[in-house]
């Protein structure tokens, strides 16, 4: 493709902006496992704090936010939803559990101190995101493209959940309505508020 003063942009299947990869599926399933093995990545290299008897779990806590779940979670704001268990493994192996214990994730992170899922967190994110876009003002590229439908004919079969979909989920577990992202304090408090279920 042709620009101003015969620059070209050159055609490529996919490429990274802001470290998040796009390509052309146009779903994010390549940057999901990206961010997964980065947090593996980390768990490698910390695989000695991790498993080590000399630190308190507070301590690898912290770590396990500071290092492997920023890791994870970055950009997770447009991601699809989700129920990807891996980041699990950290977990096991700050509490010292192997997989082969077979003791379930909840009693894990009852032990570690960590009372919410990575879910839930990314739902967060995704709402902090959403009602942040929906307080820009009209003309602004964010909120364009949160409103734009793409012109194409839907496959046969049963459609996939989509991103606004999962907001409106998200919102209806935590009793949050239309336009109460206006006040910005109001809305951040019902974000972080526990799910309900149904």
């Amino acid at each position: 493709m042709k620009l101003d003063k015969d620059s070209e942009i050159e055609f490529c299947q996919e490429y990274q902006y802001l470290g998040v990869i796009f390509d052309l599926s146009g779903t994010d399933d390549k940057e999901i496992r990206s961010r997964v093995i980065q947090a593996r990545k980390c768990i490698a290299c910390l695989n000695g704090i991790l498993w080590s008897k000399d630190i308190r779990k507070e301590r690898k806590l912290n770590i396990y936010n500071a290092s492997i779940k920023n890791s994870l979670l970055c950009g997770s704001e447009t991601w699809k939803p989700t129920e990807n268990n891996k980041w699990m493994d950290a977990l096991r192996r700050s509490s010292r559990i192997s997989i082969k214990e077979r003791i379930r994730n909840v009693t894990i992170r009852q032990q570690i101190g960590l009372e919410e899922l990575i879910v839930k967190e990314i739902e967060q994110n995704q709402l902090t995101w959403y009602g942040h876009v929906q307080r820009m003002a009209e003309g602004r590229l964010p909120k364009i493209a949160l409103k734009w439908m793409p012109k194409r004919k839907r496959a046969r079969g049963r459609p996939k959940k989509n991103w606004m979909e999962c907001i409106r989920k998200a919102m209806k577990e935590r009793n949050l309505n239309e336009g109460q992202w206006e006040d910005r304090k109001q809305w951040s408090l019902g974000v972080g508020q526990r799910r309900t279920t149904f």
